[in-house]
């Protein structure tokens, strides 16, 4: 779909239309410039005095037929070139995303919102004390979304309140996340750290020996500074694709290290793919008084684990499960994935019959999203999904059946490329939920990440104001320079935490 675009000069407005056109069409062309063979064009108007009057008109390229929105604000006075920009976006976005909506027929649920975090919006009204109204009515007006999807967000930012009663304040304390970055095999949908662990001991062991270090190193600076944490989460990868006795001693390092471990909320282990975990591996989780784990089974239907690279059995998903409840394992974690190739709404189903059978205390419905570097993304013709209609019918049957079998919403992301542009939902029952799911959705809280590949996220205790940092994603990166590393992340830290 090539998408002319006339009356617009300012370069800033090229990504929000970008973003919008993505929500309606597969890898769209956007151009302010001429477009010889334009599918569409459309013509921007813009009146600015005491109000805001935008419109658009788009017209077929090969045909006659237009479609006309407009949309009118006051003008709210501003002393910054950043605020007055926002709002000429905001009413150039409206009139873009209804022309668009006339043109497909495709109602966008979560409007013009292209943020992955859209409960925030909800949290920042709380934190400003607005009421329920005006934060539902700003929510519709500024941003164009359903009813339907701020119930969500209402219901999700009502839970997340009672599960931490003190989110808002949780800013002089961190969380720690803990990167490791193998798998049995990668899956064709995913772009995290992930790299086949067999025959890579080698590598394996110089990581951990990285991983070790940065513990130790975090953890001084932790104790020197009196700064405690809120929650302990082991990501990847695969955190149960090492050996116990590497899973061992990483523990006791953690203990070790870490100021008061036993006073942190919670502490979680991505067990993640069946095929890694053994009774050997769940002794040591629970030496180290670690319950909470996630065994994710993805689909329930054999073929889709083939075709998706997944290497265990459907038999082997509920089997690691039925261990794991043996073994003390009283949090467990699913994850099911909508839209996967193949599957449709009778393939959902089944597997969601096949999960009432086992009912885990939380269940993440994630919504398949073509990730730019996944091997799905790069073979797209390979891997046929399910079309938008479809995509809504699951995740409308997800929403219902959670409800159903008692399961409460505490947490919703977004991301790019996702299909149906729909979102990513975490439920749970009560008093099961993922702290750490609520602190890094939220961003209310510095996160420390240790490990290959793993994403800190350093927020200002005064300010709020967000710095990122990456460790690499590719080991032997990481084992070169994660000294290198440490330094930096606590330098950064030495000063917000001055």
């Amino acid at each position: 779909m090539n998408i002319q675009i006339n009356g617009l000069n300012d370069d800033r407005f090229q990504r929000p239309l970008q973003l919008i056109a993505n929500l309606f069409f597969e890898e769209p062309t956007v151009s302010r410039e001429r477009i010889e063979d334009a599918d569409i064009v459309i013509d921007f108007y813009l009146n600015i005095n005491e109000k805001i009057k935008s419109e658009a008109i788009l017209t077929m390229n090969r045909n006659v037929e237009k479609f006309h929105a407009q949309f009118e604000k006051v003008l709210v006075p501003s002393n910054t070139e950043k605020e007055r920009f926002k709002q000429l976006k905001n009413a150039i976005s409206h009139v873009y995303l209804n022309v668009l909506q006339d043109y497909t027929g495709i109602q966008q649920k979560w409007g013009i919102l292209t943020g992955i975090r859209p409960t925030k919006l909800l949290h920042k009204n709380r934190r400003e004390g607005n009421s329920k109204e005006l934060t539902r009515n700003s929510l519709k007006e500024d941003y164009q979304i359903t009813d339907e999807k701020i119930d969500l967000m209402e219901r999700i930012v009502d839970r997340q309140l009672d599960v931490i009663p003190d989110l808002y304040n949780l800013k002089h304390e961190v969380s720690i996340y803990i990167g490791i970055p193998f798998c049995p095999t990668k899956c064709a949908y995913c772009t995290f750290p992930a790299y086949a662990i067999l025959g890579k001991q080698g590598r394996v062991d110089s990581f951990l020996a990285g991983l070790h270090y940065e513990i130790q190193e975090m953890g001084k600076w932790l104790k020197e500074k009196g700064i405690g944490i809120t929650t302990i989460y082991y990501g990847g990868g695969t955190p149960t694709s090492i050996t116990a006795e590497e899973m061992d001693a990483l523990y006791e390092e953690m203990y070790r290290s870490f100021p008061d471990v036993k006073s942190v909320r919670e502490i979680t282990v991505e067990a993640g793919r069946p095929d890694t975990i053994t009774p050997e591996k769940l002794e040591v989780l629970n030496k180290w008084n670690i319950d909470r784990i996630s065994i994710n089974p993805q689909s329930y239907i054999q073929e889709t684990l083939q075709a998706i690279g997944r290497h265990h059995t459907v038999e082997e998903t509920v089997d690691k499960y039925h261990l794991a409840r043996e073994m003390g394992m009283n949090n467990i974690n699913m994850d099911l994935i909508i839209g996967l190739p193949g599957e449709k709404v009778k393939e959902f189903q089944y597997t969601l019959d096949e999960t009432r059978k086992l009912m885990p205390e939380s269940l993440t419905v994630h919504t398949l999203s073509f990730k730019r570097a996944s091997e799905m993304t790069k073979n797209k013709d390979k891997y046929k999904v399910a079309n938008r209609e479809e995509i809504e019918r699951m995740m409308k049957l997800a929403e219902t059946w959670t409800s159903e079998q008692g399961y409460e919403p505490y947490y919703l992301y977004r991301q790019k490329n996702i299909l149906g542009n729909l979102e990513n939902v975490g439920y749970a029952f009560p008093d099961q939920e993922s702290m750490y799911n609520i602190i890094i959705m939220e961003e209310v809280q510095t996160i420390i990440g240790i490990g290959c590949g793993a994403a800190s996220k350093f927020i200002d205790p005064k300010t709020g104001k967000i710095t990122q940092f990456a460790n690499p994603k590719e080991p032997n990166a990481y084992n070169l320079g994660f000294k290198e590393y440490t330094e930096k992340k606590i330098k950064i830290l030495n000063e917000l935490f001055s």
